[in-house]
Protein backbone atom coordinates (compact mmCIF):
# COMPACT_ATOMS: atom_id res chain seq x y z
CA UNK A 1 0.00 0.00 0.00
CA UNK A 2 1.33 3.28 -0.99
CA UNK A 3 2.05 5.92 1.54
CA UNK A 4 -0.52 8.76 0.86
CA UNK A 5 2.32 11.36 2.35
CA UNK A 6 5.39 10.01 -0.08
CA UNK A 7 3.63 11.92 -2.80
CA UNK A 8 6.21 13.13 -6.09
CA UNK A 9 6.71 16.63 -5.97
CA UNK A 10 4.48 18.70 -8.57
CA UNK A 11 6.32 18.81 -12.08
CA UNK A 12 7.24 21.51 -12.80
CA UNK A 13 6.21 23.67 -16.12
CA UNK A 14 8.76 26.77 -16.91
CA UNK A 15 6.63 27.66 -19.41
CA UNK A 16 3.92 28.99 -16.78
CA UNK A 17 5.95 31.74 -15.89
CA UNK A 18 5.07 33.88 -19.04
CA UNK A 19 1.33 33.89 -18.41
CA UNK A 20 1.94 35.17 -14.72
CA UNK A 21 1.88 38.27 -13.65
CA UNK A 22 5.21 40.06 -13.69
CA UNK A 23 6.70 36.20 -13.14
CA UNK A 24 10.34 36.13 -14.01
CA UNK A 25 10.66 33.29 -16.61
CA UNK A 26 14.00 31.40 -17.41
CA UNK A 27 16.81 33.16 -20.06
CA UNK A 28 16.23 30.08 -22.40
CA UNK A 29 12.88 29.97 -22.39
CA UNK A 30 12.58 33.90 -23.24
CA UNK A 31 14.90 33.44 -26.06
CA UNK A 32 12.59 30.54 -27.11
CA UNK A 33 9.86 32.63 -27.80
CA UNK A 34 11.63 35.41 -29.40
CA UNK A 35 13.08 33.54 -31.86
CA UNK A 36 10.13 32.12 -32.46
CA UNK A 37 8.50 35.27 -32.75
CA UNK A 38 10.78 36.79 -35.61
CA UNK A 39 10.82 33.21 -37.53
CA UNK A 40 6.71 33.30 -37.52
CA UNK A 41 7.16 36.90 -38.64
CA UNK A 42 9.29 36.01 -41.51
CA UNK A 43 6.78 32.94 -42.28
CA UNK A 44 3.69 35.08 -42.37
CA UNK A 45 6.12 37.79 -44.58
CA UNK A 46 7.32 35.47 -46.98
CA UNK A 47 3.95 33.52 -47.19
CA UNK A 48 1.85 37.02 -47.67
CA UNK A 49 4.58 37.63 -50.62
CA UNK A 50 4.55 34.58 -52.55
CA UNK A 51 1.16 33.93 -52.39
CA UNK A 52 0.48 37.66 -54.50
CA UNK A 53 -1.26 39.02 -51.51
CA UNK A 54 0.67 42.48 -51.75
CA UNK A 55 2.55 43.46 -55.27
CA UNK A 56 6.37 43.02 -54.76
CA UNK A 57 6.82 46.82 -55.95
CA UNK A 58 5.07 47.21 -52.31
CA UNK A 59 6.42 44.73 -49.95
CA UNK A 60 9.23 43.04 -51.75
CA UNK A 61 9.68 39.02 -50.46
CA UNK A 62 12.00 38.06 -47.56
CA UNK A 63 15.01 36.71 -50.03
CA UNK A 64 14.57 40.15 -52.22
CA UNK A 65 15.57 42.02 -49.40
CA UNK A 66 18.52 40.06 -48.85
CA UNK A 67 19.73 39.95 -52.47
CA UNK A 68 19.06 43.63 -52.87
CA UNK A 69 21.23 43.89 -48.91
CA UNK A 70 23.81 41.59 -50.49
CA UNK A 71 24.22 43.98 -53.74
CA UNK A 72 24.63 47.00 -51.36
CA UNK A 73 27.63 45.55 -49.57
CA UNK A 74 28.80 44.34 -52.81
CA UNK A 75 28.51 46.88 -55.42
CA UNK A 76 27.52 49.86 -53.52
CA UNK A 77 29.61 50.51 -50.92
CA UNK A 78 27.21 50.12 -48.38
CA UNK A 79 29.82 49.36 -45.21
CA UNK A 80 31.50 52.82 -45.61
CA UNK A 81 27.48 54.32 -45.79
CA UNK A 82 26.88 51.90 -42.13
CA UNK A 83 30.46 53.90 -40.99
CA UNK A 84 29.64 57.36 -41.40
CA UNK A 85 25.84 56.71 -40.37
CA UNK A 86 27.30 55.10 -37.00
CA UNK A 87 29.56 57.67 -36.57
CA UNK A 88 27.42 60.46 -36.86
CA UNK A 89 24.95 58.73 -34.61
CA UNK A 90 27.19 58.65 -31.91
CA UNK A 91 29.28 61.79 -32.54
CA UNK A 92 25.52 63.52 -31.64
CA UNK A 93 25.01 61.09 -29.03
CA UNK A 94 27.67 61.72 -26.95
CA UNK A 95 27.90 65.30 -27.09
CA UNK A 96 24.51 65.34 -25.76
CA UNK A 97 25.12 63.02 -23.02
CA UNK A 98 28.47 65.09 -22.28
CA UNK A 99 26.18 68.03 -21.55
CA UNK A 100 22.97 66.44 -20.71
CA UNK A 101 24.97 64.56 -17.07
CA UNK A 102 26.07 67.04 -15.84
CA UNK A 103 23.32 69.77 -16.13
CA UNK A 104 20.69 67.64 -15.80
CA UNK A 105 22.57 66.88 -12.13
CA UNK A 106 22.60 70.77 -11.96
CA UNK A 107 18.95 71.20 -12.43
CA UNK A 108 17.76 68.82 -9.93
CA UNK A 109 20.68 70.20 -7.18
CA UNK A 110 19.29 74.03 -7.73
CA UNK A 111 15.96 75.40 -8.03
CA UNK A 112 17.55 78.39 -9.62
CA UNK A 113 18.85 76.48 -12.42
CA UNK A 114 15.75 74.37 -12.96
CA UNK A 115 13.46 77.16 -12.91
CA UNK A 116 15.76 78.75 -15.89
CA UNK A 117 16.17 75.92 -18.15
CA UNK A 118 13.02 74.06 -18.03
CA UNK A 119 10.45 76.23 -19.30
CA UNK A 120 13.11 76.67 -22.50
CA UNK A 121 13.53 73.04 -23.09
CA UNK A 122 10.23 71.87 -22.00
CA UNK A 123 9.14 74.08 -25.51
CA UNK A 124 12.23 72.90 -27.89
CA UNK A 125 11.54 69.59 -26.87
CA UNK A 126 8.05 69.70 -28.43
CA UNK A 127 9.56 71.54 -31.52
CA UNK A 128 9.16 68.56 -34.44
CA UNK A 129 13.28 68.01 -35.88
CA UNK A 130 11.99 68.17 -39.42
CA UNK A 131 10.62 71.86 -39.00
CA UNK A 132 13.92 72.72 -37.96
CA UNK A 133 15.82 71.76 -41.00
CA UNK A 134 15.82 74.97 -42.71
CA UNK A 135 16.88 76.37 -40.46
CA UNK A 136 20.16 74.14 -39.11
CA UNK A 137 21.12 74.44 -43.11
CA UNK A 138 20.71 78.44 -43.11
CA UNK A 139 22.82 78.47 -39.86
CA UNK A 140 25.41 75.33 -40.70
CA UNK A 141 25.30 74.78 -44.45
CA UNK A 142 24.94 71.37 -45.84
CA UNK A 143 28.02 69.63 -44.20
CA UNK A 144 28.57 67.35 -41.23
CA UNK A 145 28.13 69.75 -38.68
CA UNK A 146 24.18 70.20 -39.73
CA UNK A 147 23.82 66.41 -40.05
CA UNK A 148 25.11 65.85 -36.55
CA UNK A 149 23.22 69.34 -35.04
CA UNK A 150 19.74 67.33 -36.25
CA UNK A 151 20.98 64.01 -34.31
CA UNK A 152 21.99 66.16 -30.94
CA UNK A 153 18.67 68.07 -30.91
CA UNK A 154 16.42 64.95 -31.38
CA UNK A 155 18.38 64.03 -28.33
CA UNK A 156 19.79 66.34 -25.98
CA UNK A 157 16.75 67.79 -25.20
CA UNK A 158 15.01 64.54 -23.99
CA UNK A 159 17.97 63.33 -22.76
CA UNK A 160 18.60 66.07 -19.73
CA UNK A 161 14.89 65.96 -18.77
CA UNK A 162 15.58 62.03 -18.19
CA UNK A 163 19.06 62.94 -16.12
CA UNK A 164 17.24 65.59 -14.11
CA UNK A 165 14.07 63.33 -12.89
CA UNK A 166 16.77 60.48 -12.22
CA UNK A 167 18.46 62.91 -9.95
CA UNK A 168 15.57 63.62 -8.08
CA UNK A 169 14.50 60.05 -7.63
CA UNK A 170 18.20 59.90 -5.37
CA UNK A 171 16.30 59.18 -1.47
CA UNK A 172 16.95 62.89 -0.14
CA UNK A 173 18.15 60.38 3.21
CA UNK A 174 21.52 59.95 1.09
CA UNK A 175 22.22 63.44 1.30
CA UNK A 176 20.89 64.33 4.32
CA UNK A 177 23.67 61.73 5.13
CA UNK A 178 26.24 63.12 3.21
CA UNK A 179 25.69 66.58 4.40
CA UNK A 180 26.42 65.07 8.12
CA UNK A 181 29.61 63.37 7.36
CA UNK A 182 30.74 67.15 5.92
CA UNK A 183 30.57 66.60 2.44
CA UNK A 184 30.53 69.69 0.25
CA UNK A 185 28.24 70.84 -2.95
CA UNK A 186 30.35 69.18 -5.62
CA UNK A 187 31.28 65.94 -3.39
CA UNK A 188 27.32 65.13 -2.81
CA UNK A 189 26.68 65.47 -6.92
CA UNK A 190 29.51 63.27 -7.58
CA UNK A 191 29.77 60.73 -5.01
CA UNK A 192 26.04 60.62 -3.61
CA UNK A 193 23.75 61.56 -6.26
CA UNK A 194 26.00 60.39 -9.54
CA UNK A 195 26.42 57.06 -8.09
CA UNK A 196 22.77 56.70 -6.95
CA UNK A 197 21.58 57.56 -10.07
CA UNK A 198 23.82 55.52 -12.40
CA UNK A 199 21.69 52.38 -12.85
CA UNK A 200 18.84 54.28 -14.17
CA UNK A 201 20.97 56.58 -16.12
CA UNK A 202 22.46 54.18 -18.11
CA UNK A 203 19.12 52.36 -18.90
CA UNK A 204 18.03 56.12 -20.17
CA UNK A 205 21.41 56.49 -22.29
CA UNK A 206 20.52 53.59 -23.51
CA UNK A 207 17.10 54.45 -24.74
CA UNK A 208 18.10 58.02 -26.01
CA UNK A 209 20.40 56.36 -28.26
CA UNK A 210 17.58 54.31 -30.09
CA UNK A 211 16.06 57.57 -30.34
CA UNK A 212 18.69 59.02 -32.30
CA UNK A 213 19.13 56.55 -34.39
CA UNK A 214 15.37 57.00 -35.33
CA UNK A 215 16.37 60.60 -36.84
CA UNK A 216 18.92 59.41 -38.96
CA UNK A 217 16.97 59.45 -41.58
CA UNK A 218 15.95 63.00 -41.27
CA UNK A 219 19.35 64.67 -41.11
CA UNK A 220 21.11 62.09 -43.95
CA UNK A 221 17.92 63.18 -46.98
CA UNK A 222 19.81 66.61 -46.09
CA UNK A 223 21.93 67.50 -48.92
CA UNK A 224 23.61 64.23 -47.91
CA UNK A 225 25.66 62.01 -50.27
CA UNK A 226 26.55 58.83 -47.87
CA UNK A 227 25.19 57.04 -45.04
CA UNK A 228 22.08 54.78 -44.59
CA UNK A 229 19.65 57.23 -44.94
CA UNK A 230 21.02 58.55 -48.19
CA UNK A 231 21.21 54.98 -49.49
CA UNK A 232 17.24 54.71 -48.41
CA UNK A 233 16.14 57.78 -49.98
CA UNK A 234 18.05 57.20 -53.31
CA UNK A 235 16.79 54.06 -53.68
CA UNK A 236 13.06 54.95 -53.10
CA UNK A 237 13.39 57.62 -55.66
CA UNK A 238 14.00 55.07 -58.09
CA UNK A 239 11.26 52.49 -56.44
CA UNK A 240 13.45 50.16 -55.59
CA UNK A 241 11.61 48.91 -52.93
CA UNK A 242 13.80 45.95 -51.79
CA UNK A 243 16.68 48.55 -51.58
CA UNK A 244 14.75 50.35 -49.03
CA UNK A 245 14.02 47.44 -46.55
CA UNK A 246 17.48 46.70 -47.19
CA UNK A 247 18.95 49.76 -45.29
CA UNK A 248 15.49 49.63 -43.00
CA UNK A 249 17.03 46.18 -41.67
CA UNK A 250 20.56 47.86 -41.51
CA UNK A 251 19.38 50.31 -39.35
CA UNK A 252 17.60 47.66 -37.25
CA UNK A 253 19.97 45.20 -37.32
CA UNK A 254 22.36 47.77 -35.50
CA UNK A 255 20.10 49.19 -33.06
CA UNK A 256 19.37 46.02 -31.95
CA UNK A 257 23.34 45.01 -31.46
CA UNK A 258 23.92 48.05 -29.78
CA UNK A 259 20.60 47.96 -27.61
CA UNK A 260 21.65 44.30 -26.47
CA UNK A 261 24.97 45.42 -25.76
CA UNK A 262 24.10 48.03 -23.53
CA UNK A 263 21.86 45.64 -21.53
CA UNK A 264 24.68 43.19 -21.12
CA UNK A 265 27.10 46.15 -19.82
CA UNK A 266 24.36 47.19 -17.66
CA UNK A 267 24.15 43.76 -15.80
CA UNK A 268 27.43 43.50 -15.18
CA UNK A 269 28.10 46.76 -14.46
CA UNK A 270 24.99 46.36 -11.72
CA UNK A 271 24.51 43.11 -11.18
CA UNK A 272 22.97 43.78 -7.44
CA UNK A 273 19.77 44.54 -9.37
CA UNK A 274 18.81 41.04 -10.14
Amino acid sequence: MKNPTSRQPPRRRPWRALFRFRAEARPDIELTVAVAAFVSVLVIWTLVTETGIIAPLFLPSPLAVVEALWRLFAVGGFINDIGISIYRVWAAFVIAAVMAIPLGILMSSYRIVGAVTEPIIDFIRYLPVPALVPLTLIWLGIGELSKITLLWMGTFFQLILLIADDARRVPHEYIETGRTLGARDSQLMRDILLSAMLPSMVDNLRITLGWCWTYLIIAEIVAANSGIGYVIWAAKRYVKTPEVFAGILAIGVIGLATDQAIRWLHRRMFPYLG
